[in-house]
C-alpha cells in the first residue's frame, strides 16, 4: 500500500497518508488539483492532477463529499519525501528506515529570566556609600578645626605688629617719664595700623604709671573675633608687660589667656 504525502499550502509537510485517504482530501476540497505530492518511488513532489490516474481520481467539478473512508493508518516505518519546492529547510532523502513524521512542533516563546544582581555590584554600592559617609564626617571634623587653625595664625600675626609697638613705648616711657598716645612722635593714628585682622591700634595710659595697647580686631561675619580686643599692659615701675582679652580662649595668645 502507498504511502502518500501532500504540501498543505505547498509548505507544510501532512502525511503519510493512503490513496483512498488522499482521494477523500480532495474531494472534501482539502487538498487541490495543484497541490504537491509524493509518495514512494516519485523522484519528486509533483502536482495531484499528474497523478489523479493512478488514484482513480476523475477531474470533474468537484463533486460532494463522500463518506469517510476510514481513520488514517500509519504504518510504523514510512519513507522520508523529498524537500518540498521552495521550501526552506531541505528535506532528507528517502529512506526506507525513516521514522513516521510527528506533528509540527509549536514554539512558546517564554520571558526571559530575571536578572540576577551581581554580588560584587552591591558589595561595591556599599562600600561607595560607607566611603561617603567617613568622609563627610573627617570633613564636618576637618573644616572647622582648619578654620580654627586659620584664625590663631592671623591672631599671631596680628599680635607681631604690638612686638614693635611695646618697644617703642617702653622707650618713649624711660626717655620723657609719661606714656604715649597716637599721634607722639614716632606712633600714628589708630586706623593707620589697620592690617589684616587689625582694624584699629590704640596707644595711651590704663592707669597710674601703667602705659597701654589695646587691639582691636576686625573680622566681618566672624562674630568670635571681629571686634574683640587684646590689651598689652606696661609698668613703668616694674617695667613688665602683661597681656589681657577679650578674646575666646582658643584664638587668644598663650600669653594672653585666663
Amino acid at each position: 500500500m502507498s504511502q502518500w504525502f501532500y504540501a498543505e499550502g505547498n509548505r507544510q509537510q501532512r502525511g503519510p497518508l493512503t490513496s483512498e485517504e488522499l482521494v477523500a482530501k480532495y474531494t472534501s476540497g482539502e487538498v487541490a488539483l495543484d497541490s504537491l505530492v509524493w509518495r514512494d518511488g516519485l523522484p519528486q513532489w509533483q502536482p495531484l492532477r499528474s497523478v489523479a490516474d493512478e488514484l482513480g481520481l476523475v477531474i470533474a467539478p468537484p463533486p460532494m463529499a463522500g463518506p469517510d473512508l476510514g481513520g488514517p493508518q500509519l504504518e510504523p516505518v514510512v519513507p522520508s519525501p523529498p524537500r518540498i519546492p521552495g521550501f526552506d529547510s531541505p528535506s532528507p532523502s528517502p529512506s526506507p528506515h525513516a521514522a513516521v513524521p510527528g506533528p509540527a512542533p509549536s514554539y512558546v516563546r517564554t520571558a526571559p529570566p530575571p536578572k540576577k544582581t551581581s554580588g560584587c555590584l552591591v558589595i561595591g554600592l556599599v562600600v561607595g556609600v560607607g566611603f561617603l559617609v567617613v568622609m563627610g564626617i573627617l570633613a564636618a571634623i576637618a573644616i572647622p578645626a582648619y578654620n580654627d587653625y586659620l584664625h590663631r595664625a592671623k591672631v599671631a600675626n596680628a599680635v607681631g605688629i604690638v612686638s614693635q609697638l611695646k618697644y617703642q613705648v617702653n622707650e618713649f616711657a624711660l626717655n620723657t617719664e609719661r606714656c604715649p598716645v597716637n599721634d607722639d612722635d614716632g606712633f600714628k593714628s589708630p586706623s593707620s595700623y589697620a592690617a589684616d585682622y587689625v582694624g584699629a591700634v590704640r596707644i595711651g595710659r590704663f592707669g597710674e604709671d601703667k602705659c597701654g595697647i589695646e587691639m582691636e580686631f576686625s573680622v566681618p561675619g566672624k562674630r568670635a573675633l571681629d571686634g574683640k580686643m587684646l590689651w598689652f599692659e606696661y609698668d613703668m615701675q616694674s617695667q613688665e608687660w602683661t597681656c589681657s582679652s577679650d578674646l575666646d580662649a582658643k584664638y587668644a595668645p598663650a600669653q594672653c589667656r585666663g
